[in-house]
C-alpha cells in the first residue's frame, strides 16, 4: 500500500476500467447501438482511446466524423441497455480493489465516474464493490464531465477532504487530466502490476 502517501486523507477511485474491467462490455454495447443507430457497422477499434470521455463526447466525435446530428438519447439507451444485459461477463481489477478493500474503513473513499449513474451502480452492485465507497458521483451530478475537475472535486467535497490530500486511481487521460486540474495527486492504474 506504499502507494496512499502519508498524509492522504480520501481515496477517489475512477469506476470503468479502474475499478472494473467494464470497457469491454462498454465496447460492444457502443458498437451494437452505433451500428443499429447509423445503418452501418463500426470497426471495433475505433472504439480504442475513447474509453474515457463521457457518452457525449463520444457522441460529438460521431456526428462530425458522419457530418449529421445522429439519434442521442436513443443511442445511449441502447448502448446502457446491452451493456447492463452482459453484466454476467463483467470482472474487477484486483489490484486496484484490493486497495479499496485495504483502505475501506481508514480513509473516506469515493467513486467519481463519467459513466451514468445506472450502469454504474449496477457494475459495482453486482461485484459487491458499493459497500466500500462513502459516495459515488457520476456524470449524471456534474455540469462538465472529465477532463474537467468537477466530479473530483465535487467527490472531495462529500468525503469532506481537501482536493490537495487526495489520492486519485484513474486509468483514463481524461480521468488523470481532471485530477491534475482538481490539484489532486493520481495513481495510473495502468502501471500497476496484478
Amino acid at each position: 500500500m506504499s502507494l496512499v502517501r502519508a498524509g492522504t486523507q480520501g481515496l477517489i477511485f475512477d469506476c470503468d476500467g479502474t475499478l472494473v474491467d467494464s470497457l469491454p462490455l462498454y465496447r460492444e454495447g457502443w458498437l451494437a447501438a452505433l451500428e443499429d443507430a447509423i445503418g452501418q457497422g463500426v470497426p471495433p477499434e475505433w472504439f480504442h482511446g475513447h474509453g474515457g470521455m463521457s457518452e457525449h463526447m463520444v457522441l460529438d466525435i460521431v456526428e462530425q466524423r458522419l457530418g449529421r446530428v445522429v439519434d442521442r438519447d436513443g443511442i445511449i439507451s441502447n448502448a446502457r441497455a446491452s451493456m447492463l444485459r452482459q453484466l454476467h461477463v463483467l470482472r474487477e481489477i484486483t489490484v486496484v480493489t484490493d486497495i479499496a478493500r485495504a483502505y475501506h474503513g481508514r480513509l473516506p473513499m469515493a467513486v467519481a465516474s463519467n459513466g451514468s449513474r445506472q450502469v454504474v451502480s449496477a457494475c459495482l452492485s453486482h461485484l459487491g464493490l458499493e459497500k466500500l465507497f462513502d459516495v459515488i458521483i457520476t456524470i449524471d451530478d456534474v455540469n462538465h464531465p472529465k477532463p474537467a475537475p468537477d466530479m473530483f472535486l465535487l467527490a472531495a467535497r462529500n468525503i469532506a477532504c481537501a482536493p490537495a490530500a487526495c489520492l486519485v486511481f484513474e486509468d483514463s487521460r481524461e480521468g488523470m487530466q481532471a485530477a491534475t486540474r482538481a490539484g489532486m495527486a493520481h495513481v495510473d492504474v495502468n502501471t500497476l502490476q496484478a
